[in-house]
């Protein structure tokens, strides 16, 4: 197969770069220093705050002085996924890309894109000399993937700029103007240990083989949640052949579709083969039901070493009777937006550890109201199940604004330099645009950026050639800002 050339070179120079610096959420410490001395090497304004935001200014080049300051921003930190089996350290080994046709990707991790081809963008745009912009104010947040800690500690004055261009989308052609608040529900189910049965046959029950993705971009797209899947094993074996649980730890990251999971069960002997059998049968229902998103799917059942103890079996049944009715996927769509979703939840991990079952879950939504409402559908099945819960303030929504003079300028930019119309949406995914726009009440904000597929997992991939389109878009419209 071809592959295309890495243009524009001066961003994916960029993106190299930063992808042999480690960079995990809430380990952000070598890009941080890296980015600071980045910006102190071209002898610009670089600033670190108190939590670990870097800001780099840039003047004006010669002709734009009267341009109003746009800010450019990004998030440094990437979300840390990797195939099953691959020694890689996200906190100590670089990231491996390769070309593959049109699309570049990472050797069984994460890609890192996102979003660190916005990263790579404002550097190229720090270090040019031939490229005109009015005055620039580079913003890279922290801990973007697991908290939004660093949009939510930025005070008010460390930006000053008036427009503000987020480069953290995943669609090039769609310029996003909204996007949907969100929480994390966790909840602890308690449970004492007792004997194992004797007689027994233990086994490792496994699901893996899925698709996975963003839990806030990718919920519309129909994708299986292992989980789910696991959970529907184990709820079926429990009534038909009184399966016990000794261990389960499936799933991941919290705004990540659960891609495999396992669970440490024991059945009598005499139905092992029973079991096998319809786990085989299992299979082939989920894979009918999702015969278009998930045609790597698998399930496996192997041999383990007896363990000493199980689950008391009253706890463990009510448990997993309440995680399969918490609400997993698209709860409503939007009514004033065809297509769009509103509300939705993602049942992320459940790991057995400490004498608790702890479960993590995220609820997202472009109305607080709703979001509010799936949280607490979410706490009610934990509750009937006996857990113990809790939902995390989250953060807020990125609030329409079809009037914007950024959105306007940014349109008719789109369509000079490429004749047609761009899609004007809003975004399930959370941004930082949100929180930025409850500290920063009086700044215009758009997000675009380049096509990225299956992010937050180890099949994430950008499309290359719109890294070109867009870095042509950008620069349009830096010209055009605040003379429309």
């Amino acid at each position: 197969m071809n592959s295309v050339a890495l243009e524009p070179k001066v961003v994916f120079d960029c993106f190299a770069e930063i992808n042999k610096v480690p960079r995990p959420s809430k380990k952000e410490e070598k890009i941080v220093a890296f980015l600071k001395k980045f910006g102190e090497d071209l002898g610009l304004e670089t600033q670190v705050d108190h939590v670990g935001n870097v800001i780099i200014r840039k003047p004006a080049t010669s002709g734009y002085e009267h341009l109003p300051m746009v800010i450019l921003q990004s998030h440094v930190d990437m979300v840390c996924e990797k195939v099953a089996g691959l020694d890689f350290n996200f906190e100590t080994d670089p990231i491996e890309t390769y070309i593959d046709g049109e699309w570049l990707k990472a050797k069984g991790t994460t890609l890192g894109a996102d979003d660190g081809i916005g990263v790579a963008m404002e550097m190229a745009l720090l270090k040019s000399t031939d490229i005109a912009h009015g005055p620039l104010e580079c913003v890279f947040t922290i801990d973007e993937e697991t908290g939004l800690t660093g949009a939510m500690e930025m005070k008010p004055g460390f930006m000053t700029g008036k427009y503000l261009i987020n480069l953290d989308s995943e669609d090039e052609g769609q310029i996003f103007i909204s996007c949907a608040g969100g929480a994390g529900t966790e909840a602890e189910y308690p449970f004492v240990e007792e004997a194992a049965p004797a007689d027994s046959y233990f086994f490792k029950v496994q699901v893996k083989g899925l698709t996975g993705g963003h839990s806030g971009d990718n919920i519309k797209d129909r994708r299986a949640n292992a989980n789910k899947i696991l959970l529907r094993f184990l709820e079926n074996q429990m009534a038909k052949h009184g399966l016990r649980i000794a261990d389960i730890q499936s799933g991941g990251l919290h705004n990540a579709i659960p891609r495999d999971g396992y669970a440490i069960c024991c059945v009598p002997v005499s139905v092992k083969e029973q079991v096998c059998a319809d786990l085989n049968v299992l299979v082939a229902e989920v894979r009918e039901e999702f015969s278009q998103t998930e045609p790597n799917l698998e399930a496996t059942m192997e041999t383990v070493e007896a363990q000493t103890t199980v689950m008391e079996q009253a706890s463990a049944v009510r448990m997993v009777k309440s995680l399969r009715v918490v609400h997993n996927g698209v709860f409503e769509m939007d009514q004033d937006m065809d297509g769009f979703v509103q509300t939705s939840s993602n049942l992320a991990s459940i790991r057995k550890q400490n004498g608790v079952v702890r479960v993590i879950t995220s609820q997202r939504s472009s109305l607080l109201s709703a979001r509010k409402n799936m949280s607490a559908i979410v706490r009610a099945a934990f509750e009937l199940g006996g857990a113990t819960c809790k939902t995390a303030d989250g953060y807020p929504g990125w609030k329409l604004s079809p009037s914007s003079p950024l959105l306007k300028t940014a349109v008719e930019s789109y369509k000079r330099v490429f004749d047609k119309e761009p899609q004007v949406l809003g975004i399930h995914a959370g941004l930082e645009c949100g929180l930025l726009s409850e500290k920063y009440p009086d700044i215009d904000m758009v997000s675009f950026g380049p096509t990225l597929r299956g992010v937050h997992s180890p099949d994430e991939r950008l499309l290359i050639p719109t890294v070109q389109m867009v870095w042509e878009h950008l620069l349009d419209l830096l010209v055009h800002i605040g003379q429309d």
